[in-house]
This record gives C-alpha cells, sequence and structure tokens, in this order.
C-alpha cells in the first residue's frame, strides 16, 4: 500500500515487528494480564531487537531513526490488545527515555540511556502526585540542595512501571517560592534509600503496574539534575507533546483493530439467515465509527510528520489525544456491542480493549485539562514556546 508517509523500508519494520510480537509477547499475554507484572526477559529481547532505540542517537546505541517507526511501534502494540503491556513498553520508550535523551549529560548518559536502549534498565517517568494530578505547577515534592546532593521528600501517582523500573525521572521543587519557575527534574535510582512504591489496582492496563512513589530523605547526586536547575515545568511542557500523540496514535490504533475484529465478526454471524454486516444499522454505525478512526489517523500521521521535522506542536499534540481518545472509547464502545452477549465475555477481546481505552481520557492529562490548553491557545493567544536540549 502507498503511503505518503511510510516507505518500503516502514513497511518491512511492520511485518518484522508484527512477527516479533506473534511469536514472542501474544503466547504470553494472558500470563501477564493476570499477574500483572511483565517478565524481565522480553525487555532484554526488545532491546536486542532495536525497539528502544528507535529515535535514540547512534553515539548512544539506537538507531537514530525517523518518527514513523515509532508510529509503527505503537500501531503493532495495540493490535496485540494489552493497553499495559504496550503503555510499559512505551512509557520506558518515550516517556523515561525522551527525557535522558535530551537532557543526559556524560556519565549519566552512560549509567541509564545506553542501558535503556539494550533493555537491561527500566526508567519511568514520576510527574502526576495524589493532590496534584495534572496541575503540574502545583506539585509538592521537593528536592533541597545539601552540597553536592539534592534531598528528594515527597510523593508521585500514577506511575507506570514505577514498581519493576530500575531508574525514575522525578519532577521536584527545587525552589518551593518560585512556582512553575522552580521546578527541576532528576534521575533517581529506584533502590536507593528512602523510596517506596506501592501497587496500585486498576480498571484496565492490568498487565502494567503502576504505581504510588514516596520519598523519605532520598539523596540524589546533583549530577543527576537533567538540564538546568528551574527549568523542568518547560522540559515536562515539551515532552507533553509526544506523550500526548503516543495517547493520540495508540487511540487511532486500537480503534482501527477493535473495528477489523469486529467486522470479522460481523461477517461471521448469521441472524435470520445472513450475516449482521447486512443490516444497515449496523452497516451505516460501522461507516461512521470507520470515518472517524481514519480522520485522527491521518490528522495524527500529520502531526508526526510536523514534530519529525522539528516543529513545537503542543497544539496539534494536544488536538491528538483529545479527539483520538474520545472517537475510541466511541468505537470499543460500539464494537462491543456488535458482538452482543459475546462482547461481555472475556474470552473474547472487546471486554478488555473497553476497559484498557478508557484510561485515553485520562492519562497524559485529562480531556478536561486538554480543553483548556486549547482554549487557552486559541481564545487567550497564549504562545508555547520550545526549550532548546543540551547534552
Amino acid at each position: 500500500m502507498q503511503s505518503m508517509y511510510f516507505t518500503e523500508e516502514h513497511q518491512l519494520f511492520r511485518e518484522s515487528l508484527r512477527d516479533f510480537l506473534k511469536k514472542e509477547v501474544v503466547p504470553h499475554i494472558e500470563k501477564w494480564e493476570e499477574t500483572g507484572t511483565v517478565e524481565r526477559f522480553i525487555w532484554k529481547k526488545f532491546g536486542d531487537m532495536g525497539f528502544f532505540g528507535l529515535a535514540i542517537p547512534e553515539a548512544d546505541g539506537g538507531l537514530g531513526l525517523d518518527l514513523f517507526y515509532t508510529v509503527i511501534f505503537l500501531e503493532e502494540l495495540q493490535r496485540i490488545n494489552s493497553g499495559g503491556f504496550a503503555a510499559a513498553m512505551w512509557a520506558h520508550a518515550y516517556l523515561a527515555m525522551t527525557h535522558l535523551n535530551k537532557r543526559a549529560k556524560g556519565a549519566i548518559r552512560k549509567t541509564y540511556l545506553e542501558p535503556s536502549v539494550m533493555g537491561d534498565k527500566i526508567g519511568c517517568l514520576g510527574v502526576s502526585e495524589p493532590f496534584g494530578g495534572s496541575d503540574v505547577a502545583g506539585m509538592r515534592t521537593t528536592a533541597k540542595k545539601e552540597g553536592d546532593t539534592y534531598i528528594l521528600n515527597g510523593s508521585k501517582t500514577f506511575i507506570t512501571n514505577g514498581v519493576y523500573c530500575d531508574y525514575m525521572i522525578v519532577a521536584a521543587k527545587t525552589n518551593v517560592e518560585a512556582g512553575n519557575k522552580g521546578i527541576s527534574i532528576f534521575v533517581v535510582d529506584r533502590h536507593s534509600k528512602g523510596v517506596t512504591a506501592n501497587k496500585l489496582n486498576k480498571l484496565g492496563w492490568r498487565a502494567s503496574d503502576t504505581a504510588e512513589l514516596a520519598f523519605d530523605n532520598v539523596v540524589v547526586p546533583a549530577a543527576n539534575l537533567m538540564g538546568e536547575e528551574g527549568k523542568g515545568f518547560s522540559y515536562i511542557m515539551e515532552a507533553f507533546a509526544l506523550e500526548r500523540l503516543v495517547m493520540g496514535i495508540n487511540a487511532h490504533a486500537r480503534a482501527d483493530y477493535a473495528i477489523e475484529y469486529a467486522l470479522q465478526y460481523m461477517a461471521e454471524r448469521e441472524t435470520f439467515g445472513k450475516p449482521i454486516n447486512q443490516y444497515q444499522a449496523l452497516r451505516h454505525r460501522i461507516a461512521d465509527l470507520y470515518a472517524d478512526m481514519e480522520m485522527c489517523k491521518q490528522y495524527n500521521y500529520s502531526v508526526a510528520y510536523k514534530m519529525d521535522r522539528g516543529e513545537y506542536v503542543v497544539k496539534e499534540a494536544t488536538i491528538s489525544k483529545l479527539r483520538s481518545t474520545k472517537m475510541a472509547d466511541e468505537v470499543a464502545y460500539d464494537c462491543l456491542q456488535f458482538l452482543g452477549g459475546y462482547g461481555y465475555i472475556e474470552d473474547y477481546p472487546m471486554a478488555r480493549l473497553l476497559r484498557d481505552s478508557r484510561l485515553g481520557p485520562i492519562g497524559g492529562g485529562t480531556s478536561e485539562i486538554l480543553r483548556e490548553i486549547i482554549a487557552k491557545i486559541v481564545i487567550d493567544k497564549k504562545e508555547y514556546t520550545s526549550t532548546k536540549a543540551s547534552k
């Protein structure tokens, strides 16, 4: 299939990745969904295949490929119908590793980024707090400078990979009086004294661990500061653009999968002597769902294209997540309905897909917060500007 975004090399990568997931991941998904733990061996296999290094420079052990390899990575992860497993992989590669890639220097880069590419170390991103959520500027976690260290105190919640990670990218206030200009980010070893993690019991994404983290006088070397002190808020806002585009792509991909599965089922399921895909009411609803999914998909591809060229797409990525996750929830709901009673049975994929999809309008900034961001841009003419990464 010809595409203005995907080359023949992209398509070969998609086929290779799909085959890898079918052989190495799918046989274990039910176990991981049940236990809530993704076994360590699969991280190493992903690293050995280069999947964690798609967007990482070759100098750091990555492949330095364009963003559409990442798009394919995200889309194919959704097709195995485990939002939790997919989240564990992309939270490592595109939340934690993004900050390492942009901000880590010298020995820290060597200690954390290169092993992350190889799947030897697992990372997570700690921004949200029990009392803060999407209000990043209102965070209460602090990092007080003492000599050549910082003393970290506070808590984070809803942290994907927070339990079995090896390191955390943590946002904390280094100047509590400076508001959002007093936030900094650090890389913190998961096994540092004073770090504890409690696993949360979730509606969906059950294969991944989601943690509430606590920091009690954790000593963090000053060398673990990422970028410049006090610039953490702008770093986080910039990274949010990628996170929200990731979630938008996830949404259109799982909707695409849901429609594909529903169409297969409807072609085989017969009532009153004919397949249910011949009933006009169902045919027209499928047509609407497909049109909405395709609109989101093509929009998301256009945003990925702009981001790949270095454009600052905070508005476009925010729109991507807002509209795509809403669409995916509607698709999941209706595709479950198309299966009738079987849609409600766990042996069929729609029940899990519906649960997993529901996190879309919540994680990475709720839809309510995203609408306010868009309103500030289009009504108040607020401008969000990029920061220059340094190594």
